[in-house]
């Protein structure tokens, strides 16, 4: 399958901006407390001028009007979106299990939507952020229901049910997803041609994405590269709560201290 090169937003940072952090595919649920705690720490310690989270913060999101349904888990991620706001930029990236966060998830929690791909002007240089999703070309499954999935029609058509039959809808598709991993599928990767396509069209050295949950980088021709973001795990072994940060002496990864090493 091919695509076309998207149209990029630009985002210029401010000149007193010194660090800003990347963080993508957390899949935040009330059934993995201990990851939603890891987070909250994060939002709650973190020194960066700016926060990006760049798709799939929320393991699905079946609505705005879930954030106002009392003591729900969306209210809960809202509040500390909402906390992490007051004190620094959120920036925040559609991923393939939150696109349906709209308008007023932005609004109340007083963070800023970024498009899909945007590229990121930091210290004279130029970063493309994806979630990564539009990017794995041989899923075409995928990108079949990616193209119906963000079409007016059918997010109407969607939101337009009652909440509870979304939840339901919601929780099947997570089971099947569960289903497909734990049978050992393959998920495709990002096309290599199709990232260095990007970066050439956008002017740029090196892409951020997240969504396939392998953090590496990659060289793809001299002077380009990817580097991919790692999902959020506290209960693995070891745990996964990686942030890539980005400073005026370049890209590094740091990974967060489990909680139990936390005084």
């Amino acid at each position: 399958m091919t695509t076309t090169v998207p149209r990029f937003e630009e985002l210029a940072a401010p000149s007193h901006w010194r660090t800003v952090e990347f963080i993508s595919d957390l899949h935040l649920q009330a059934s993995e407390p201990a990851t939603v705690a890891a987070w909250q720490h994060y939002l709650q310690t973190t020194t960066a001028d700016a926060l990006f989270i760049l798709g799939d913060l929320f393991e699905v999101w079946v609505g705005d009007d879930a954030i106002h349904e009392p003591g729900s888990f969306e209210a809960q991620g809202c509040a500390a979106l909402q906390a992490a706001a007051q004190r620094r930029p959120v920036y925040f990236m559609h991923g393939n299990r939150d696109f349906l966060a709209g308008p007023a998830f932005f609004a109340h929690c007083g963070i800023t939507g970024l498009a899909d791909p945007t590229v990121l002007v930091f210290d004279g240089q130029r970063f493309v952020l994806s979630h990564g999703d539009l990017l794995c070309l041989d899923d075409v499954d995928y990108q079949r229901f990616r193209v119906q999935a963000r079409s007016a029609g059918w997010q109407e058509r969607f939101l337009a049910q009652p909440l509870a039959v979304r939840r339901a809808q919601a929780r099947g598709i997570r089971q099947e997803s569960e289903a497909r991993k734990q049978s050992g599928a393959i998920y495709a990767d990002v096309d290599g041609v199709a990232a260095i396509d990007w970066l050439t069209a956008a002017h740029a050295r090196t892409l951020i994405h997240g969504h396939t949950h392998q953090p590496a980088s990659h060289a793809l021709t001299p002077g380009l590269q990817r580097v991919v973001l790692s999902d959020w795990d506290a209960t693995a072994h070891p745990p996964r709560a990686e942030v890539l940060r980005l400073t005026t002496q370049g890209l590094e990864r740091v990974a967060l201290a489990p909680m139990s090493e936390r005084s």
